[in-house]
């Protein structure tokens, strides 16, 4: 099997998944894992797909590209990727979550990301969201799963967000991930 990466970012509108799917229900790829959302009115998934060895790539590419044209979508992008190696790539598994809440200003996913990435603790999963109305301050709010390697727990997670909490005027909190088991 071959993996491609697509991602695919438009105008919020019905049918786009349907569209997108469709046209990799014909030529037999099959969507492992997936990410969709709406960003400020515009639809964005991130797809993982895999494919038959025997795959026409670029036919596959052309098929997007008419999707794109069609509903109008601001971009389509397929590449081929290795795989990861398990669920969670390098990183493992989520560990602990982290929320961030404050008055909206550049620089807080940076300062945050930094952080973990200066200590080789992994993001598997970040999502923000600008909440309040343009008369007033808005607030920003961010959640972040994060994978802990081994002997790190969330006191040490806590410590080291105290400091960016401190420097971006945010507040911070973290707690384990409750695991689910299925």
């Amino acid at each position: 099997m071959r993996l491609f990466a697509l991602s695919a970012i438009g105008r919020d509108r019905p049918g786009i998944v349907a569209a997108v799917s469709g046209v990799l229900l014909d030529r037999d790829l099959n969507i492992e894992d997936s990410q969709m959302t709406i960003l400020r009115g515009h639809f964005a998934m991130t797809l993982i797909v895999a494919a038959p060895e025997s795959i026409d790539a670029g036919a596959l590419r052309d098929g997007l590209e008419n999707v794109r044209k069609r509903l109008s979508l601001d971009a389509v992008s397929l590449n081929e990727v290795a795989a990861a190696g398990g669920e969670g790539g390098e990183g493992g598994e989520a560990s602990h979550i982290v929320s961030v809440y404050g008055a909206d200003h550049p620089g807080i996913v940076h300062a945050v990301s930094s952080t973990l990435a200066d200590r080789g603790w992994t993001i598997t999963d970040l999502t923000t969201r600008l909440v309040g109305d343009e008369d007033a301050q808005a607030l920003y709010a961010m959640m972040i799963e994060v994978a802990l390697p081994a002997g790190v727990g969330t006191d040490d997670l806590e410590r080291a967000m105290a400091a960016v909490a401190a420097a971006q005027g945010v507040e911070i909190t973290s707690r384990e991930l409750e695991q689910d088991a299925l």
